[in-house]
């Protein structure tokens, strides 16, 4: 048991070295080079153009993204630049979901095992407990509200393999949940000359259909969350009324 646990934590210890080291490294870079976000999307788009292998190079770069905490959605804008409103949606998604996966797959590595609280009772049980439980019993609702709700990408991705949450309710969730906000993201760099400029050269009808898209996301998530409200609150009551003599 103690050789497990030596062997846990040197895991741990190596996971969180590399990954403070590439963020070091990155930050570096970026400083060194007077480069900010949008600057350095520019810089890829610049470099990659029209090449063939643009897309798989767009896809790796953003599989490495969560590891530097480089903001998804200014590289979701860069997928609409390079590739145009539908081959960029694909190569997002395909990105997205991948990149996903890895910091899923970090949390999870870097989480301790979780005991299974069903055994316990409600008082023994700690609120971070019962709502990480909650969480693991309705992970596909979960996960798919937060990303309607545009709660930070990678956070959602981290805590959700740090809760131990099934991966196929996360990702499937994350897939549909995420695609609002790609396609908006898309469009709305499908309508830009470059990402370094603001707003200059930018397609309004593309625009619109990105802001359409974004606000219906916000409706759909509004209308889960409050149906989320109900379920719990029906579930705090239905105990409540079966313990009434």
């Amino acid at each position: 048991m103690e050789n497990d646990n030596r062997r846990i934590w040197v895991q741990r210890g190596v996971v969180v070295a590399i990954w403070v080291t590439a963020v070091v490294l990155w930050r570096n870079y970026q400083s060194a080079n007077d480069l900010s976000a949008a600057g350095t999307a520019q810089q890829f788009i610049d470099s990659v153009g029209n090449a063939w292998w643009g897309i798989f190079a767009f896809v790796g770069v953003y599989l490495a993204r969560p590891i530097v905490l480089f903001p998804a959605s200014v590289l979701t804008i860069v997928g609409g630049v390079l590739f145009g409103p539908f081959v960029g949606v694909i190569a997002v998604i395909m990105g997205a979901n991948l990149s996903a996966s890895l910091a899923f797959t970090i949390g999870r590595s870097l989480s301790a095992k979780i005991d299974d609280t069903d055994t316990l009772d409600t008082d023994q049980q700690s609120f971070i407990a019962r709502w990480s439980q909650r969480m693991r019993d309705n992970s596909f609702e979960t996960v798919l509200l937060t990303r309607f709700l545009f709660l930070p990408y990678d956070l959602v991705n981290y805590a959700a393999g740090a809760l131990r949450i099934k991966y196929v309710p996360f990702i499937t969730a994350t897939a549909i949940g995420s695609l609002p906000g790609t396609i908006s993201f898309v469009l709305l760099g499908a309508s830009l000359d470059r990402v370094d400029q603001g707003l200059e050269g930018l397609n309004p009808y593309a625009l619109v259909a990105g802001v359409i898209v974004f606000v219906a996301s916000l409706v759909v998530a509004r209308t889960l969350k409050q149906r989320d409200k109900n379920l719990v609150a029906i579930s705090i009551t239905l105990p409540l009324e079966q313990e009434t003599p």
